[in-house]
């Protein structure tokens, strides 16, 4: 399957069935790991503000996209370079 020049992609029939996407259903894009994947949209705000509160919680205090080096670390590193 390929990206078109506008970043669009057609999601498979079966797949829209299975999810339960009909035109117009509202989908969000996640990142992790070097994966992206999307879902559909949780109708319920409670819901999806509990899921973005997890996901900024996830990367909370650490300033690259390496998890194992937090912000403390960078700050020491930069610290300790004299």
């Amino acid at each position: 399957m390929r990206l078109t020049s506008k970043g669009q992609v057609t999601i498979p029939q079966n797949i829209r069935e299975l999810a339960g996407l009909a035109s117009g259903s509202e989908v969000e894009f996640q990142f992790a790991d070097g994966r992206v994947w999307l879902e559909k949209a949780a109708e319920d705000t409670a819901e999806r503000r509990r899921r973005i509160m997890a996901a900024l919680s996830d990367v909370a205090g650490s300033a690259t996209s390496h998890r194992e080096l937090r912000t403390d670390d960078i700050l020491r590193m930069t610290r300790d370079a004299e």
